[in-house]
């Protein structure tokens, strides 16, 4: 049996560059999101052994071309200029070429450019091969604790008030997980439009700064995660993943259990508050709605 049909090595040079390539191929290569440590072997090998490499951008590739010590020539291929840059790339690979696609961070065209080259390649029956590896959506509900069958991704949100509102809408009743990603200046108008369109009760969970050194996971419902970035405790700071669990056909299921909370935490001389703090974390009723009912009991006594 040949080494490609066994999926070893082509090529057995001792720096490892040639390996796993085959000219006339595009191979769409997962960097890491954050920790450079997570480039796989078979990914810097790639790297090393293509021809050329299509890149987001440049000046951001070279930081993990440097770390591996790659000098290979570089294709700018971004959302301005993906289609022509496409038609220059099916041109290269039609002719023998190999290249490697990475983006600035994760796996190329999922939210990022890719997906107009590689419909390019392929409908001119020119080969593309996966080199998987990081993905933030994937890293994210790994490590959520949110149903991840089924969930869907949808990506960046419209960064336009009512587009992003409008789009929330037609999501809200979608039975699954919803995973965005969101960029730091746009995060609390993103939570907000969350929490009013999807139900602010609605579990959560924001991933930050995943792979780094600051990386943090923030669990609750909507509104207690949009309080705490408000607050700081979520410093709008580094790329954001936000996960929203399904939707809850009611809330009834909860009222015993937050009946019976609430009544002991105003019995202990808790605040108002840090009552509907606790309560909305651990039920699915929102802080809202507990401290309104916190204030009702108080005010009946």
């Amino acid at each position: 049996m040949s080494d490609r049909e066994e999926g070893k090595a082509f090529d057995r040079s001792p720096d490892g560059a040639g390996r796993w390539v085959e000219p006339g191929t595009l191979y769409v290569v997962a960097t890491p999101i954050g920790n450079l440590a997570d480039i796989s072997e078979r990914a810097a090998s790639v790297l090393r052994g293509v021809d050329l490499i299509a890149c987001e951008d440049t000046r951001h590739a070279r930081v993990l071309l440097d770390h591996l010590g790659v000098r290979k020539e570089l294709v700018a291929v971004h959302e301005h200029n993906e289609r022509a840059a496409s038609a220059s790339l099916v041109e290269r690979l039609g002719q023998g070429a190999s290249a490697a696609l990475i983006s600035d961070a994760g796996t190329p065209g999922i939210s990022d450019p890719g997906q107009l080259l590689v419909s390019a390649l392929t409908g001119e029956g020119i080969a593309v091969s996966p080199i998987p590896g990081p993905s933030a959506v994937i890293a994210a509900l790994s490590a959520s604790g949110l149903p991840a069958r089924p969930f869907w991704f949808e990506g960046f949100l419209p960064a336009q008030d009512k587009a992003r509102r409008d789009r929330l809408a037609a999501l809200a009743a979608v039975e699954a997980t919803l995973v965005f990603y969101e960029a730091p200046h746009r995060i609390a108008k993103s939570l907000a439009a969350c929490a009013e369109q999807l139900g602010d009760g609605r579990r959560a969970v924001v991933a930050r700064e995943l792979t780094k050194r600051f990386e943090q996971f923030a669990h609750g419902s909507l509104a207690s995660v949009l309080a705490d970035l408000q607050a700081g405790e979520i410093p709008a700071r580094g790329e954001f993943v936000v996960m929203v669990g399904p939707p809850v056909a009611a809330v009834g299921t909860d009222t015993a259990e937050a009946d019976a909370l609430i009544d002991a935490l105003v019995a202990e001389g808790v605040a108002p508050k840090s009552i509907a703090r606790v309560v909305s974390r651990t039920t699915r009723l929102s802080r809202n709605e507990v401290y309104a009912e916190v204030l009702a009991r108080r005010g009946a006594k």
